[in-house]
């Protein structure tokens, strides 16, 4: 893990003022390593500067709370929201990445590029989508 630390993908504003306890147990953990070893390492490289990750691991409870899927790859510590700061950033960082062609699971436009979701795990089917 070159770019990325597991404190800064398991953090959550939403855990800290609901009083959460986000520790990833070690399966998660295992699979946040592989996360970025295969995606965020080198698309971290490839982009040449800092991407921020909004959300990484999430424990149900905080999953719950902030209104995710209910089988959510976050609750395995295989995805990360991440963004380069804006819209108009994060289009290029997406494109990168699907020219990169790395072996994500899911590859997700949220929001016209209000954030990229980012996933690795069994099955890294290198699905890219949007989502409004």
């Amino acid at each position: 893990m070159k770019h990325f630390t597991i404190e800064e993908l398991t953090r959550s504003a939403t855990a800290r003022r609901m009083g959460i306890d986000n520790t990833p147990p070690p399966a998660a953990v295992q699979n946040l390593h592989r996360l970025v070893q295969h995606v965020l390492d080198p698309l971290r490289e490839a982009w040449g500067g800092p991407i921020h990750v909004n959300s990484g691991y999430r424990c149900p409870a905080l999953n719950r709370a902030v209104g995710g899927a209910p089988r959510s790859q976050h609750m395995k510590g295989e995805a990360a929201d991440i963004t380069v700061g804006s819209r108009l950033d994060n289009a290029p960082l997406y494109h990168l990445l699907m020219q990169l062609q790395l072996p994500v699971d899911q590859a997700i436009n949220e929001r016209d590029f209000a954030w990229i979701h980012v996933s690795y795990g069994p099955r890294n089917r290198r699905h890219y989508l949007a989502l409004r």
